[in-house]
């Protein structure tokens, strides 16, 4: 099966010092409440092993870990690093969610919105398949993507200023489809960092993959799931969202 070259945006690299700004754990509150909530009605009381791919900077996670054993995946060393900070207690590894076997299996497995970086059909179901190679049967995988094909409205655009040690940082968002015949969309970050009087510009483009809920559905099914949707109102924008709550058949 052929997969995609994964892009490794500057967020993820030169610019990772940034996320933890960018998009602080405390904005997850909210949204791990979801993730909590489908894990303890699937699993029950209990301190379950769990493992998520594409852990990123472990802002999700954190709000997990309190209730949970956790081992993390990431393919960027620098958000990583960030992750090992924030969630001391985890164990994180190296690895791309398409081909990474830890030869252990989990109780659950969850891939947040890093998932989105899944370009083709062949990316998506190997992502899957990574899932369902670490979990028995009733074992659970939870996941969700930044936009579905049926949520994905429009152009948006988004922007925030924060001063952190010394710092003046305002950053913008502009989310764009710039060819709706493809399977992918495009948000560009622009970042304008104010220090010691000067102001300079740095710019990060990423590309992600868009996919409509069936096939979502019907590839997580062939990778050996049954699949539920969960009402996930998180979003900004007040839109519909779904995450999706798969037990290992």
């Amino acid at each position: 099966m052929a997969h995609s070259q994964i892009q490794r945006p500057r967020l993820y690299h030169d610019l990772a010092y940034l996320w933890p700004l960018a998009d602080p754990p405390e904005d997850y509150v909210f949204e791990a409440s979801y993730w909590r909530d489908a894990l303890r009605d699937k699993l029950g009381k209990g301190h379950h092993q769990i493992l998520e791919l594409g852990v990123g900077g472990g802002h999700l996670l954190s709000h997990l870990v309190p209730e949970f054993r956790a081992t993390a995946v990431d393919i960027s060393k620098q958000m990583l690093e960030n992750a090992c900070r924030l969630n001391p207690e985890v164990e994180h590894l190296e690895g791309d969610m398409r081909t990474v076997r830890l030869g252990k299996k989990f109780l659950a497995v969850l891939a947040h919105d890093a998932i989105s970086y899944m370009l083709t059909e062949n990316d998506l179901k190997a992502a899957f398949v990574t899932a369902r190679e670490h979990l028995n049967s009733g074992g659970i995988f939870i996941t969700v993507p930044d936009w579905f094909r049926e949520t994905f409205r429009h152009t948006n655009v988004s922007h925030s200023t924060i001063n952190e040690k010394g710092l003046e940082i305002t950053f913008i968002k502009y989310v764009c489809d710039p060819d709706p015949t493809d399977s992918t969309i495009e948000t560009h970050f622009f970042f304008l960092i104010g220090e010691d009087g000067k102001i300079r510009m740095e710019h990060d483009r990423h590309v992600t993959g868009l996919f409509s809920i069936v096939d979502w559905q019907d590839w997580i099914s062939e990778a050996g799931f049954d699949v539920e949707l969960v009402d996930y109102p998180v979003y900004e924008d007040e839109g519909p969202g779904w995450l999706l709550v798969c037990t290992a058949r």
